[in-house]
């Protein structure tokens, strides 16, 4: 009776490595059969080696490869068998689940996949200075409720809501000059000037939110962007810190351009100014002259140009954000069809501010009326694209209207209202 004997055979291999057979029993339907093994690597039922023969390995993750020791058996020559076809199955399904998670990826996170090999996976799909949780916009309305619940008192003890007029400028102010704003509105139009007295704090979380809604809206995207850096420029501020523009205006500067951005109605506008303030030759910082709009606005509340509107309203605050876009269509009007460049800046926001201050009800019309023909489809009027229909306005001298043309607003520094040579000022005194 014949004995089955397990033979281990030696052979002599490539590159002086031995090639070591084993039986390895499989077991498939009842029936065995013998697979050789070589470096712990088994061979087909046709003796050809998959790993030279015509036949590949089943593709597998890299992580599989790993975890089931197949990769060190490869490099470093190990004993550990090959893995069944269930691990395989198993190993192929995990990779499958990666790969779907992979996809699911969406710009701004950084996600994390299961574990493989011990380690977790993570990557970040655009820079590690985005962050994974986008600060949510804020609105004007959310915004202003946190300046009425902020104790502000040391602020409201510096402030000048009036222009103080002595003499006969007074009498003469008294008897013919515009009403005095009712009393029921007086904390509405401090709280206006303590905000304008308000700095950026970092610290706040409105502050750093208020900041980024801007740069979101008007840059088109849902990225947060560093508190710091020269992207501020991209929108107009002079410097890679938007704080050291805010002279004069305060938290009020920002909390303006909150409002142009954020309103359904005038975004439209907002963004066609700041298109043309990426003009090639009729450039400008847009948030720079979104701050002096706010400084023209502050100076018409302060002599009290807007009281009576006010009054008619029950609003300051709302009066006061209407006025400030009218001041800016205003500008973009000009700046527009009459070829301004940034050489005439000075001039156009003198002249912007005196036509202003004189004529605050007209303003308002003018941008009640721009709005609804917009709303309606039609090309506002000022907006013609025809040359000829190109007049000068009302509030500027035509002799300026070309001054300064084809120079690059990159080469000069742009001159606000408060930058204006003394002889120039007049009665503006700037907070």
């Amino acid at each position: 009776m014949e004995e089955n004997i397990d033979v281990t055979s030696h052979t002599e291999g490539l590159n002086g490595l031995s090639h070591e057979r084993k039986p390895v029993e499989d077991i498939t339907n009842g029936h065995s059969s013998y697979k050789p093994v070589i470096n712990g690597v088994a061979k087909g039922h046709n003796g050809k080696d998959h790993t030279n023969g015509s036949t590949p390995f089943r593709s597998l993750p890299i992580s599989a490869l790993k975890q089931n020791g197949i990769l060190q058996n490869l490099t470093a020559g190990g004993d550990k068998p090959s893995p069944t076809e269930e691990q395989e199955d198993a190993d192929l399904e995990k990779a499958k689940q990666e790969w779907e998670a992979l996809e699911n990826i969406q710009p701004g996170q950084l996600p994390h996949l299961p574990e493989s090999g011990g380690k977790q996976i993570c990557f970040d799909v655009n820079s590690l200075s985005e962050d994974s949780n986008p600060t949510p916009l804020i609105s004007f309305n959310e915004a202003l409720q946190y300046f009425q619940t902020t104790d502000l008192g040391d602020l409201l003890k510096n402030i000048q809501p009036t222009i103080r007029r002595t003499g006969l400028a007074a009498i003469a102010h008294f008897l013919f000059g515009p009403p005095r704003l009712h009393k029921e509105l007086l904390e509405e139009r401090d709280l206006v000037f303590a905000i304008a007295q308000c700095p950026v704090d970092n610290s706040q979380t409105v502050h750093m939110r208020v900041l980024q809604t801007i740069h979101k809206r008007l840059i088109g995207t849902r990225l947060d962007c560093p508190r710091y850096g020269p992207h501020w420029e991209n929108i107009g501020f002079q410097g890679t810190d938007p704080a050291t523009d805010l002279r004069g205006t305060g938290f009020l500067g920002l909390m303006h351009t909150l409002y142009f951005v954020m309103d359904p109605e005038t975004l439209p506008l907002a963004r066609d100014i700041y298109k043309l303030s990426q003009h090639p030759t009729q450039n400008f910082p847009f948030c720079v002259m979104s701050i002096n709009m706010t400084r023209i606005a502050l100076q018409v509340l302060r002599e009290e140009a807007l009281s009576k509107e006010c009054n008619r309203r029950q609003q300051v605050v709302g009066v006061l954000n209407e006025f400030y876009v009218a001041t800016f269509l205003h500008v973009y009007q000009l700046w527009k069809t009459q070829q301004k460049t940034i050489a005439d800046s000075g001039f156009v926001l003198k002249e912007v501010e005196l036509f202003a201050k004189k004529n605050p009800k007209q303003m308002l019309r003018r941008l009640e009326v721009f709005l609804k023909e917009r709303q309606a489809g039609g090309i506002p009027r000022g907006m013609s694209p025809d040359p000829q229909a190109q007049q000068p306005s009302p509030s500027l001298g035509g002799s300026r209207a070309g001054m300064g043309q084809g120079s690059k607003g990159k080469e000069m520094h742009f001159t606000g209202v408060c930058d204006l040579p003394p002889d120039m000022e007049g009665e503006a005194r700037l907070i």
